[in-house]
């Protein structure tokens, strides 16, 4: 496992991270003017590095961990692109190249940085469970979007990756992603593949957490996993969690967030997760008590996000 001290120059111990899941185009339409059937309106139209895996590998690598992606692509011009996007961010690129194109997510983004997306997974979900390799997983804490669990195709390798990561010691983390996805497998079957990988850290946003939740409320998550992170947006998080383990009274609280200006909130959840998870994992190295160490990770993934969602957006060109 990695060494949780602060190195010489004072920052956060180099932990070890992976990222199994989605790496992405995302082609972002950013119109002017509300959409109109039947005609056009002018805009922008960016295409970027994206895939919620990926995006939260690149935050991890910029805020100091040892972040390791993996993933498919394609046999095509953007899966270079994609690879070279994650070098520039000192992200360890393990791709798999598969049938077909490699994934292309369309945004489109509303006036007030809401986003509609239409997901076109192709390679993505090609990952096969016999290309992984154990030395890949050495690692403090593996992460997976839902994605990678609700994807019938990607399911082995992402169960896969689980068992060699839980064989070294690693904790495990995962991201409710979307509500469509969930709505989609129906809450029952949902529960059912999160609960094959026992995770550690639950985090979604409201309509995410409501959909597994249903009238019970955020708490009952607390059945899946010991640590429960409600993303709130601009208005920061709420936590739950287990101190004393199942059967244990539940620990509750509210991480207020800074309001930021933006005109497009993708990836921020990513970042936040990056955030989140490096500050819970130096907190729990130093001992602190949960309340606190989660606090510190909440400020932290809300800081990671306004980062974010502040810096300019590399174009990704094919």
């Amino acid at each position: 496992m990695a060494d949780p001290r602060p190195s010489r120059a004072g920052r956060r111990a180099r932990w070890r991270l992976v990222f199994l899941g989605d790496l992405a185009v995302d082609v972002v339409l950013r119109p002017d003017a509300p959409l109109a059937l039947g005609t056009d309106v002018p805009g922008r139209v960016e295409f970027r590095a994206g895939g919620s895996a990926a995006n939260a590998a690149r935050w991890a690598a910029r805020l100091g961990a040892r972040a390791t992606f993996i993933g498919a692509v394609g046999h095509d011009a953007w899966a270079r692109s994609l690879a070279a996007s994650l070098r520039a961010d000192r992200v360890t690129a393990r791709l798999a190249r598969a049938p077909g194109p490699s994934a292309r997510i369309g945004v489109v983004v509303a006036p007030g940085g809401e986003r509609s997306f239409v997901a076109d997974r192709g390679a993505a979900d090609q990952l096969a469970p016999e290309w992984l390799r154990p030395a890949w997983f050495a690692a403090d804490l593996i992460h997976l979007p839902a994605y990678s669990l609700l994807s019938d195709a990607l399911l082995p390798a992402s169960l896969r990756a689980v068992e060699l990561a839980r064989a070294g010691g690693a904790l495990v983390s995962i991201d409710l992603a979307s509500r469509g996805p969930l709505l989609s497998h129906g809450r029952r079957e949902v529960i059912r593949r999160i609960g094959r990988v026992a995770p550690d850290v639950l985090l979604g946003n409201e309509f995410e957490v409501s959909v597994l939740a249903a009238a019970r409320g955020p708490q009952a998550l607390l059945e899946m996993a010991p640590i429960v992170c409600v993303k709130r947006g601009a208005e920061g998080c709420a936590l739950w969690a287990r101190p004393g383990g199942r059967g244990a009274e539940p620990v509750s609280l509210e991480v207020l967030g800074s309001r930021v200006s933006t005109a497009d909130t993708t990836g921020a959840g990513d970042a936040f997760d990056a955030g989140f998870l490096l500050a819970w994992l130096d907190a729990r190295a130093a001992g602190v008590a949960l309340p606190a160490a989660l606090r510190r990770a909440a400020l932290a993934g809300n800081r990671a996000a306004a980062r974010h969602l502040l810096s300019a957006r590399r174009e990704l060109v094919p």
